[in-house]
């Protein structure tokens, strides 16, 4: 036997492998991958989904390389009507994965025309299903879920509960999210595609939209406003009416208290009076001189201008002064 044979043997085998190497019969697996083997171009067999070093037909076979993991989709926000003609622009995410790799890559073959078709049928179940349901409820997320709401919204002047009162929902927006999850799950199945959730992630208004709201929100505010100075005002005309009362009563207390005063007063000054003139008649009459001067000094000025009549008190004095018998008769001061 030659003795060089086993070298060359060796030497085969090393070539065939580097060959094998080299022209890409040997492949890896990813923990994160699954792998479609293709013949020239056909899938042959079922996805192989387990990681390590697998082998293939050399120059015959191709590996196609697909992920494993949870995928993501973001799709674009778009302009849709809901059912109540009120433009809003939606903002939708989703996570899918690819459920039957074979399936999935002869009919769309790479992850590129899969986010091409996610967008095709999110975006078409989105419309349809938002423009079945009023804008209340896209923006509630669940009917049973009650909304925060300002205390002083609950009554006003058309009744308890009529300002900023949202009306009554019947789904809600998870339950449409799960509506339009089971559309386009029931679609993208025929893809290999499994749809894991599906999110309305934000809504926002066009601007003409929110032109009406801010009127809305000023409208229901100014109503508020009103009611409050409505409120004030009438409480302001009562606290003013009690007052008035009470200024009223206070007057009529004191009014009555003053009277009886002055009443206590001249009952008695015409005691102390009543008692002078009995118990000397000289003193009366000198009070009477003394307080007809002082009239007299009060009513006459320089320039008055005075009509009596005789038989008045006041023209008395001045009568007694017009007697010639009389005017020289002195007034004598009462004895001490």
């Amino acid at each position: 036997m030659n003795k060089n044979y086993p070298l060359a043997a060796a030497a085969i085998v090393v070539a065939v492998v580097l060959l094998l190497i080299v022209t890409g019969a040997f492949y890896t697996i990813d923990q994160t991958e699954q792998v479609i083997i293709t013949q020239f171009g056909q899938p042959v067999g079922d996805a192989i989904t387990e990681p390590g070093l697998h082998f293939k037909v050399p120059f015959a076979q191709s590996v196609n390389s697909l992920d494993k993991r949870f995928l993501e989709w973001d799709g674009a926000p778009v302009a849709i009507p809901t059912r109540d003609k009120t433009y809003i622009h939606v903002d939708t995410f989703a996570r899918w994965r690819i459920e039957d790799p074979k399936t999935y890559f002869v009919r769309l073959h790479d992850e590129r025309s899969a986010q091409s078709r996610l967008e095709d049928i999110f975006g078409s179940e989105t419309r349809n299903s938002i423009a079945k349901h009023d804008l209340i409820e896209i923006v509630r997320t669940d009917k049973n879920r009650q909304p925060l709401r300002d205390e002083t919204l609950k009554g006003g002047p058309a009744g308890p509960g009529t300002i900023g009162v949202l009306p009554s929902i019947e789904f809600g927006r998870r339950k449409i999210e799960e509506e339009i999850k089971a559309a386009a799950a029931q679609k993208l199945a025929g893809f290999g595609i499994a749809v894991l959730d599906f999110r309305i992630k934000r809504v926002n208004y066009n601007p003409e939209v929110l032109d009406r709201i801010y009127q809305r929100m000023i409208s229901e505010r100014l109503q508020i406003a009103q009611r409050f100075r409505s409120e004030g005002d009438g409480e302001s005309a009562r606290i003013a009416g009690q007052r008035q009362r009470d200024l009223n009563e206070i007057q009529s207390n004191a009014y009555r208290q003053v009277q009886q005063i002055r009443g206590e007063a001249d009952a008695k000054a015409t005691e102390i009076y009543a008692r002078a003139y009995t118990q000397n008649p000289q003193a009366a009459e000198f009070y009477a001189f003394l307080k007809t001067l002082e009239t007299y000094h009060k009513i006459f000025t320089k320039d008055s201008t005075l009509v009596l009549s005789t038989d008045s008190d006041l023209f008395t004095l001045l009568k007694r002064a017009a007697t010639k018998g009389e005017s020289s008769k002195p007034i004598e001061a009462p004895a001490q």
